[in-house]
C-alpha cells in the first residue's frame, strides 16, 4: 500500500497523490491510501462506503462544515508520475483535483482543534456518468454524513471562490428518413439531411448570460454528437444529434427542459423526437450565507480576486439539492483540468491550504 505523509509540505502530499493512477472506477488504491493515512489521527471518525472516505470532527462546535474533494481522475495519458516544472506540479490529477484534496488532507490531519466541526469527504467516480458519482451514493446511503450547515468543495478555481454552478441537460433529438440505394437517392428520405434546420439553428445561437445573486453565468446550448448512416451505400433512416444545454441558476432543471423544447419548436422542429439522457440541474451562488461571508473573507485575506461564478457544473449541486449553501474553492486553473499538461502551481497550493486553515481557525 502507498504510505502518504500528511505532515509533509501539501505540494509534496499532492505529488504523493498524483502519483497514485486513479482512473475513474479503479480508486481502490488510493482509497486504501487515503483511509489508512487518516486512520491514526484520534481527533477524527473515519467511514468507508465504497470508495469513499469520509473523516468527522465531533467537538460540539456551533456550526459544521463540509469539505469535499474527488479522488479519480479522467484516463492517463503518459502523465503519471508527476513531474515538478517551472514551480508547478505537472501530471494527471494535478489540477482536476488531487491538489484539492492534498490541501484537504494536509488540514484534516494538522487542524486538530478547528473553530467549526469539520466533516472531510474523499469520494470516487466524479469524472464519469451522474449514477456512478460517490458523493451521491453517499447522499443516498448516508445523507446523515453530509449534513451541514455550508460546504466547500475543492474543485479548481485558481484560489478563487466560484459560486454555484451551471446546470447542464443533454438530450438526443432524432430525425427519421427512408432508407434505399444511395444509387437511386431519389427513392429515399435522407435523415442526416434533416437534421440540417436544427445544426443551422444551434450554429446561429447566441449564447445568453444571466446575472444571479450578483454573479454572472454564461450560457450555452450546442450539438455534441451526430449520429447517423448504416453504410456508404445507404441513404441513411434515422439521425440522432445529442445536444447539450449548459444553463445558468435562474432557471430549475424542468425549466431547462421547457427551454431546449421551446427552442426545438421555434426552429420549426416541434414534431421531432426527444429523449433527455442527463439531467443535471444548476445552484444558486449560496454566497449570503453567513458562513460564506466569513469564508469569503478569510481569503480575500490572501489576495485573489472577489468571488465569481462557476461556468460549469460541479458537486456544489448536489449540496444544493440537500439544501447546503456551497461554493467552489480549490488550487489549480480550471482551463487546464484534463488538459495531457496539466500542472498546478505550488503557490496556488499553498495558498489554498492558507485560506482553509485561517477559516477554520478563526
Amino acid at each position: 500500500m502507498t504510505h502518504l505523509d500528511l505532515t509533509a509540505p501539501v505540494e509534496d502530499l499532492a505529488k504523493a497523490l498524483v502519483d497514485i493512477p486513479s482512473v475513474s472506477g479503479n480508486e481502490d488504491r488510493i482509497a486504501d491510501a487515503v483511509e489508512a493515512a487518516l486512520a491514526p489521527y484520534a481527533h477524527l471518525e473515519v467511514i468507508r462506503l465504497g470508495n469513499a472516505i469520509v473523516a468527522r470532527t465531533h467537538l460540539g462546535r456551533a456550526e459544521r462544515v463540509v469539505i469535499a474533494g474527488h479522488l479519480d481522475t479522467v484516463p492517463i495519458k503518459g502523465n503519471v508520475p508527476g513531474w515538478w516544472e517551472d514551480d508547478a506540479l505537472v501530471g494527471r490529477g494535478s489540477v482536476d483535483m488531487k491538489a484539492g484534496v492534498a490541501v484537504q488532507l494536509s488540514l484534516a490531519a494538522a487542524l486538530t482543534a478547528p473553530t467549526r466541526d469539520v466533516t472531510w469527504v474523499f469520494y470516487d467516480q466524479e469524472e464519469v456518468e451522474a449514477v456512478r458519482n460517490g458523493l451521491g451514493r453517499i447522499a443516498r446511503e448516508r445523507p446523515d454524513l453530509l449534513e451541514a450547515d455550508f460546504a466547500v468543495l475543492c474543485e479548481p478555481t485558481s484560489g478563487v471562490i466560484e459560486g454555484g454552478c451551471n446546470g447542464t441537460l443533454r438530450a438526443e433529438i432524432r430525425t427519421g428518413g427512408v432508407a434505399a440505394h444511395s444509387a437511386r437517392a431519389w427513392k429515399g428520405v435522407n435523415a442526416i439531411h434533416g437534421a440540417a434546420p436544427l445544426l443551422a439553428a444551434l450554429a446561429a445561437h447566441a449564447p445568453e448570460s444571466h446575472e444571479v445573486d450578483g454573479l454572472t453565468y454564461r450560457e450555452g446550448l450546442n450539438a455534441v454528437l451526430v449520429r447517423g448512416g448504416v453504410a456508404t451505400n445507404v441513404i441513411p433512416d434515422e439521425c440522432v444529434v445529442t445536444v447539450n444545454y449548459r444553463f445558468s441558476p435562474r432557471w430549475s432543471l424542468e425549466e431547462a427542459q421547457d427551454r431546449l423544447k421551446a427552442f426545438v419548436a421555434s426552429a420549426g422542429l416541434a414534431d421531432w423526437g426527444m429523449e433527455f439522457t442527463d439531467l443535471s440541474g444548476a445552484a444558486r451562488p449560496g454566497l449570503d450565507a453567513p458562513l460564506a461571508a466569513s469564508f469569503a473573507a478569510s481569503v480575500a485575506a490572501t489576495g485573489v480576486d472577489a468571488p465569481r461564478a462557476k461556468q460549469g457544473w460541479t458537486d456544489v449541486a448536489r449540496f444544493g439539492e440537500l439544501g447546503i449553501p456551497a461554493v467552489n474553492y480549490g488550487p489549480g486553473d480550471p482551463e487546464l483540468a484534463h488538459a495531457d499538461d496539466e500542472r498546478c502551481p505550488v503557490a496556488d497550493i499553498r495558498n489554498c491550504r492558507a485560506g482553509l486553515e485561517a477559516w477554520l481557525t478563526a
